[in-house]
Formats: C-alpha cells, structure tokens, sequence
C-alpha cells in the first residue's frame, strides 16, 4: 500500500515538473496608446511587417499577422508581398515611402525582437527517506528504494522570447507612433509555435483596445 502510494505520489510530481518545464505561452507584458494621436482609428490597409534578418521567419510571421488581423473592414498586406528588403542593413527609406504611399497603406504594424532569455535552474530528485522499517524485507526495501533511485534531480531550462510591436498611422508625414506592445512568449517548441502565438496576442489586444 505505501509502496503503491509513494509511487503515484512521485508520478504526480514528475508530471506537474514536466508540464511545467514544458508550458508554452504567449502573454501581454505592457500595451500603451499614444495620448496625443488625433488621428482616425478607421484604417483599411494595414502593412504587417517582420524586423528580422531571417526572411523565411520574416515573411511567415508577416503573413500569420496578416491573417490574424485580416477582417472585412480591413485588407491586411504582407510586407514580403510589397517589399524587397536587402540581406544587409543599408535599407532605402525613400522606396519605403513610396511603396506605402502607392499601396494606399494607412497603418503599418511592425514587430522585432528585443530580447531572448534563456534561465536553468536544478530541480532536486524526490527526497531520502530512510526506508526502516523496510529493510527487514527485499521486496519492502525494493518497493521503498526504487522510486528514490530513479528519480533523480534535473536542470530545467526555461527560455523566454520578447516582442515589441508598434502600430503606426501613416496620415502623418513621419508615419505616427498610435500603439505599441511588449509581449513575452515563454518555451517556444518551435519558431512557428511562437509566431502563432505571438500574433494571437497582439491581434486580440489590438482589437480589444479598438486600436484596430
């Protein structure tokens, strides 16, 4: 009976470890709207852009906002539909300009990322526990012992990715600041993974602040 117990008993923890280690999440660090834009809400073409050196991750990100922000009243544009952006940093601001005014584009999300994260910290293995009375017996000392033995400590990695996203309205000659976020995704499997959940994020407090 305590052998059956102690078993499920460290079962149960070495699951809720795992499902902890493993937890993947997007969540809303901040959000901010500009207090002196004037301008309308009201925008039809919004330019989802990516501010990345990796254009396969450039371009899905751009396309999986797209999508999200995407609505009847809205016509959401890739930036990789409309732009050729060069492998280095020199980029020609006047081709932007013209790309956005040709485009009839009226607010450009844009996103990059600020910071990855990566912490380790030790998970200890379940704790000794003198097995008496259990040595008078093999099978009492084996069923005490053996959930001891093989379930040693481990170091838990955990890895956090922050996004900064800003929308602007681009009525205004410089294109005007209205929106910005910080969004944190924590254990992301996969760049994929984390772009889907990014943009869910940001779609969703877009909306819900009526910034889009």
């Amino acid at each position: 009976m305590h052998y059956t117990y102690r078993r499920l008993l460290l079962i149960i923890i070495a699951l809720v470890a795992v499902t902890l280690a493993s937890g993947k999440s997007s969540k809303l660090v901040m959000s901010w709207k500009n207090p002196a834009y004037t301008g309308t809400n009201n925008f039809h073409r919004v330019l989802t852009m990516g501010l990345s050196d990796n254009t396969v991750i450039r371009a899905d990100f751009e396309d999986e906002l797209a999508s999200e922000l995407g609505a009847a009243e809205i016509e959401a544009i890739p930036g990789n539909a409309i732009l050729l952006r060069p492998e280095g940093t020199h980029f020609d601001l006047d081709y932007l300009k013209t790309q956005i005014r040709e485009h009839r584009i009226d607010a450009i999300v844009v996103s990059r990322l600020i910071n990855v994260e990566i912490t380790s910290s030790y998970v200890p293995g379940a704790p000794y526990v003198p097995p008496y009375p259990y040595y008078n017996s093999f099978y009492g000392y084996y069923g005490a012992v053996y959930p001891v033995v093989y379930s040693p400590g481990y170091l838990k990695e955990e890895k956090k990715v922050r996004i900064e996203t800003n929308l602007y309205a681009t009525s205004s000659t410089e294109a005007e600041l209205v929106w910005t976020c910080v969004t944190d995704t924590f254990n992301p499997s996969s760049d994929r993974r984390t772009i889907e959940r990014l943009v869910k994020v940001v779609a969703k407090q877009l909306k819900s602040e009526g910034v889009l």
